[in-house]
C-alpha cells in the first residue's frame, strides 16, 4: 500500500468539525477524565483486596504507564487534529486492520462503562434516597448524558469544565479530611496515624498476586483520560493546547495518588 493510498486528509477532516473547545475546556476534560467513577467508588475494593501499599503501588505503576501514554496521543493529537485520533493514527501509521479494530473496541468499551456508570449513580443516589426506585436514577443520569452530548461542543465543552471542577474540588476536600483524619484534627482528638498500613498483612495484602489483581481497577479509575485525544480535533487551536493539556496530565496523577494515600 502506498503512502498516497493512506494518507489521511487532515484539512478535509478538520472541515467537518467545529474548533469551539477553549482551553480550559480541554484543561478540565484532561483533568476531570482521570478522576472518574473507579477513583471514587472502586479504590475501596483496591485497599481491600492489595492493602494501601499495593494498591498506592498499582496506582502509581499504572499511573505512570498512563502518563507515557498520554504524552505520545498529545504529541499525535498536536501534529494531526482529527476527529478519529487514535482509531486514525491506528490505521495511518500501523494498518487499517489496527485502526479498524481500535475504534469497535473503544465503543464497545464505553458501551460497557456508561453502564458502569449508571449502575454506580444508582447505588450513590439510593444511600441519600432509599426509598426511591434505583432506575429512577439510573434514567435520570442517562437522559442528562444524552442531553450533554446531543447539545452544541461549545455546551458540552461548558458543562465538562463544570462538572470537572466540581470533581476536583472533591478530591481536595478528601485529601484535606485525610490529613486531619490521619493528623488527629478529627475522629474525636485521636490520632489514626500509620495504624491502617500495619493491620493483618498490610500493607501489602495478598503479595504480588493481588496487585496484578487489582490492575484492571485500577485502570477503569484512569479511563477518560484519552478524551482529550479526542478533543483536540475540535479545539480551536491544538497545536498549543492540546500537547500542553496532555503534559500536564502528571499533576492530575499525583492528584489521583494523594486522595489514595
Amino acid at each position: 500500500m502506498t503512502q498516497q493510498n493512506t494518507k489521511i486528509p487532515v484539512q478535509q477532516g478538520a472541515q467537518r468539525l467545529r474548533r469551539e473547545l477553549k482551553s480550559r475546556h480541554l484543561a478540565m476534560i484532561a483533568i476531570g477524565g482521570s478522576i472518574g467513577t473507579g477513583l471514587f467508588v472502586a479504590s475501596g475494593a483496591t485497599v481491600s483486596q492489595a492493602g494501601p501499599g499495593g494498591a498506592l503501588l498499582s496506582y502509581a505503576l499504572i499511573g505512570l504507564m498512563v502518563y507515557f501514554l498520554m504524552t505520545s496521543l498529545g504529541e499525535l493529537a498536536a501534529f494531526m487534529p482529527v476527529s478519529g485520533s487514535f482509531s486514525t493514527y491506528g490505521s495511518k501509521y500501523v494498518e487499517e486492520g489496527f485502526g479498524f479494530a481500535l475504534g469497535w473496541n473503544y465503543w464497545y468499551n464505553w458501551a460497557v462503562t456508561i453502564a458502569v456508570d449508571l449502575v454506580a449513580a444508582q447505588l450513590v443516589m439510593n444511600y441519600w434516597f432509599p426509598d426511591a426506585p434505583g432506575w429512577i436514577w439510573s434514567a435520570l443520569f442517562l437522559a442528562l448524558m444524552f442531553l450533554l452530548n446531543y447539545i452544541s461542543v461549545k455546551g458540552f465543552g461548558e458543562a465538562e469544565y463544570w462538572f470537572s471542577l466540581i470533581k476536583v474540588t472533591t478530591v481536595i476536600i478528601f485529601i484535606i479530611i485525610g490529613v486531619m483524619m490521619i493528623s488527629g484534627i478529627m475522629k474525636g482528638g485521636e490520632s489514626a496515624g500509620w495504624h491502617n498500613w500495619t493491620i493483618g498483612d498490610a500493607p501489602f495484602a495478598g503479595g504480588f498476586s493481588a496487585m496484578i489483581g487489582v490492575a484492571m481497577i485500577v485502570g477503569f479509575s484512569f479511563q477518560g483520560t484519552e478524551l482529550i485525544g479526542i478533543a483536540a480535533g475540535e479545539s480551536k487551536d491544538p497545536g498549543k493546547t492540546s500537547l500542553v493539556r496532555c503534559a500536564r496530565y502528571s499533576g492530575v496523577f499525583c492528584c489521583s495518588i494523594s486522595s489514595l494515600s
